[in-house]
C-alpha cells in the first residue's frame, strides 16, 4: 500500500512539473534586416495564436448588416497600405469597407478571406497584397506560392459571384534613412515579376488589373519621393494618386455584364 501511495505521489508531482514547465522559446532565423527581425519577433504571438488575425474585424463584421437589395458593397482588402487608407476621405459619400491589416502576407489574407470578404457579400473586392510576402514578414516564400495564394482568393471570389480587382504591388524607394530597409527587403525585380504575373493572370481570367505601379514611378523607376514619407506607405499625396484609379476600376466592375 505504501508503495502504491508513493507511486501515485510521484506521478502527480511529475504531471504538475510538466504542466508548469515553461514552453520552449521560439526563435526565428535572422533575415539580414534588423528592423524586420525585430518586427517578426514581436509578431510570434500573432503567428501562433491567430495567424490570420481573425479577431481584428470579427466584431465589426458581426455588426455589419447584409447588403440592401440595391446596394453595391465594395471591400478593400489588403495589408497596411489598405489599413491606413482613410477611405471616407478619398471616396466621400461612398461607404466602402476597409479590411486591411498591417503587416499581413497573402498567406494570412487567404486565411481570413471568407470572414472578411465572402461573408460580407460585396459586389466587388479590391485586393492589394504581396509587398510583405516579398519582405518575408511571415517567413520566406517563393513567387510561385504568392501567386498560388492570390489565385486561390480569385477562385473563391468567383465562386461567390464577387467581382475581383487585383491591384499591382506599389514601387518602393530608398531616398530617406527610414526607407533603406524597406527597399532592401523588397527587391524591385521581384515586385516587377509579381506585377507581371498578376497582370497576365487578370488578362487570362477576365479580371481587372489596377495599375498603381506605373502611376507612382519616378524617372529612376522608384516610388516618387513625394508620395510616401517612408519609401513604402503612401501619404496623403500618394493616396490622392491611387484613389481615382481605384474608383475607375470599381465603376467598371459595377457595370452590367454583357453576354
Amino acid at each position: 500500500m505504501n508503495f502504491l501511495r508513493s507511486l501515485v505521489a510521484v506521478l502527480i508531482f511529475s504531471t504538475l512539473a510538466v504542466a508548469q514547465a515553461p514552453g520552449p522559446q521560439v526563435t526565428l532565423p535572422p533575415t539580414g534586416h534588423p528592423g524586420l527581425d525585430k518586427y517578426r519577433a514581436a509578431r510570434i504571438a500573432v503567428y501562433v495564436n491567430d495567424y490570420g488575425e481573425l479577431a481584428r474585424y470579427r466584431d465589426a463584421n458581426a455588426a455589419l448588416k447584409p447588403p440592401a437589395p440595391n446596394e453595391s458593397r465594395i471591400v478593400f482588402f489588403g495589408d497596411s497600405i489598405t489599413d491606413i487608407w482613410k477611405l471616407d476621405e478619398s471616396f466621400p459619400g461612398k461607404p466602402y469597407i476597409n479590411r486591411g491589416i498591417g503587416g499581413q502576407t497573402t498567406s494570412q489574407m487567404l486565411v481570413r478571406f471568407r470572414q472578411d470578404v465572402i461573408n460580407l457579400q460585396p459586389k466587388v473586392v479590391v485586393i492589394l497584397a504581396g509587398t510583405n510576402d516579398i519582405a518575408g514578414n511571415s517567413g520566406p516564400i517563393s513567387n510561385e506560392d504568392i501567386e498560388a495564394n492570390l489565385a486561390s482568393m480569385a477562385e473563391l471570389a468567383r465562386a461567390h459571384a464577387i467581382r475581383m480587382i487585383f491591384a499591382s504591388i506599389l514601387p518602393v524607394n530608398n531616398y530617406t534613412p527610414v526607407s533603406q530597409e524597406f527597399f532592401a527587403s523588397r527587391p524591385p525585380e521581384r515586385i516587377l515579376a509579381l506585377n507581371s504575373w498578376v497582370k497576365d493572370y487578370c488578362a487570362r481570367n477576365d479580371l481587372t488589373y489596377l495599375d498603381y505601379f506605373d502611376a507612382m514611378l519616378d524617372d529612376k523607376g522608384l516610388l516618387k519621393r513625394d508620395l510616401a514619407d517612408d519609401g513604402l506607405h503612401p501619404n496623403k499625396a500618394g493616396f490622392a494618386v491611387m484613389a481615382p484609379l481605384a474608383e475607375k476600376a470599381i465603376e467598371k466592375n459595377l457595370q452590367p455584364v454583357t453576354p
